[in-house]
């Protein structure tokens, strides 16, 4: 396929995390799309949460784009999903810079795929408690890397007139243009819980709180200039090894609902895009899985939030028991933990559940995993090929783990972390998420 230039798109960047990316992002895609723009989403990064705000918004699939998991090709090829659209708008994440050690084609960071893309920076910032520094941090922001270009900013947390003044008075100074200044409106936030915001499927007053957000872009922001500083990609139409993780089957059963939805929206694209149907099922519902089905799939979610509901669905165990008798099955972090013995939740109480590894974990006293993974694989598994690329982000301790080791583990770093995954006959889980294979 010929290069093509694709749609000029921008990526919404902040020097820290929890600086108004996520909120900025929504309203500015719902702003555009009232004045009849299509827009293509992207979230830079391994999040699984924001991609499903951006689709409400956009009214379009988003995509991950990760150059620290996904190879060159694979980050060309969802860069075509833009192909159609109107502008591309991609959410950063954490700060600007901040990635990890060398991966596939990069470090993980936002300015990785501002460089390759070849688009600008607009850039989200904190301005409370601050004046004139804020436009040294921008600053900073436009000349650490070349390649990497800050084309304006948006000031967030304002205060009053005289801080908009002063924090405006830094950027004339640093000549990088003040695209708009949003007030400080607690009551506008997203809602959020221990891995990040509530799931956009949990929050019925979702179209109305994309509809708040769209009105505050469009009073305080000047739409018309962020639009105008887009450039076009300057990379869509590479996508040799573009080719993803192959599907685990040719009709995949996919547990989806609360307690089971953090899946790479990528991930699924891919596998239809090779033929296989997906048939989802609804284990808080006590669903059975499709029995015509050839391999299953329990993604990731909040299992700990739903863990009495998922013990008690005697249909759903017996379901998946049956299932996988004869055919692979694999969990995802919460989905791995659900294959397990038991979850233990934050009040100590213990669960049951399906017992299908010897798994036990635990929420009563909460630590961190969080970190992108390398897996070599000892045996095979039905779509887990190669060197698995993905990301852990958890707070489960593990109690128990008595079945052999899926796969040799390592952080980006290459030091080993003992979240191995494990294996009983057809059945496999991963603490890990997977992105991209090589």
């Amino acid at each position: 396929m010929p290069p093509s230039a694709g749609p000029p798109g921008l990526v919404i960047a902040a020097p820290r995390s929890g600086s108004g990316k996520t909120t900025l992002t929504l309203g500015l895609i719902a702003a555009l799309r009232r004045r009849g723009r299509i827009v293509q989403p992207y979230k830079c990064g391994p999040d699984y949460i924001d991609p499903a705000f951006h689709t409400a918004a956009a009214g379009r699939p988003a995509f991950n784009l990760d150059s620290w998991a996904m190879r060159r090709g694979r980050l060309d090829h969802l860069l075509q999903a833009g192909q159609g659209a109107d502008i591309a708008i991609a959410e950063g994440a954490m700060g600007l810079f901040d990635g990890t050690a060398a991966g596939a084609c990069g470090d993980g960071s936002s300015a990785d795929i501002a460089a390759l893309t070849g688009w600008p920076v607009v850039l989200v910032l904190d301005v409370s408690g601050q004046t004139a520094t804020a436009a040294a941090v921008a600053l900073g922001c436009d000349r650490f890397r070349s390649g990497v270009r800050v084309a304006g900013a948006i000031l967030n947390r304002i205060s009053s007139d005289r801080h908009q003044a002063l924090v405006e008075t830094g950027f004339e100074r640093a000549g990088i243009p003040v695209l708009g200044a949003l007030r400080c409106r607690p009551a506008i936030a997203l809602p959020e819980r221990h891995l990040g915001l509530v799931q956009a499927e949990e929050d019925p007053e979702l179209a109305a709180r994309i509809a708040a957000l769209a009105d505050l872009v469009e009073r305080e922001v000047d739409v018309a200039a962020v639009e105008a500083v887009a450039k076009p990609c300057a990379v869509v139409g590479h996508i040799e090894g573009s080719d993803g993780p192959p599907p685990p089957g040719q009709r995949i059963a996919l547990a989806r609902d609360a307690a089971f939805s953090f899946v790479y929206p990528h991930l699924l694209a891919g596998w239809r895009a090779a033929g296989a149907e997906i048939v989802t099922f609804s284990p808080l519902a006590d669903e059975a899985p499709d029995s015509s089905c050839d391999a299953l799939w329990l993604p990731g979610g909040y299992p700990e939030l739903h863990a009495g509901r998922l013990a008690a669905a005697a249909r759903f165990k017996a379901g998946l028991a049956a299932f996988a008798a004869s055919k692979p099955v694999h969990g995802e972090c919460g989905g791995y933990m659900v294959l397990g013995a038991g979850l233990v939740d934050a009040a100590g109480n213990r669960h049951a559940m399906t017992g299908l590894l010897g798994l036990e974990t635990s929420f009563a006293a909460r630590k961190l995993h969080l970190g992108y993974r390398v897996a070599r694989l000892f045996h095979p598994v039905p779509g887990l090929v190669g060197v698995l690329r993905g990301h852990e982000f958890h707070y489960a301790s593990i109690l128990a783990q008595p079945d052999p080791p899926l796969a040799e583990v390592t952080d980006a770093s290459g030091r080993p972390v003992a979240e191995t995954g494990a294996r009983r006959g057809q059945v496999t889980g991963t603490f890990f998420h997977m992105i991209d294979a090589v």
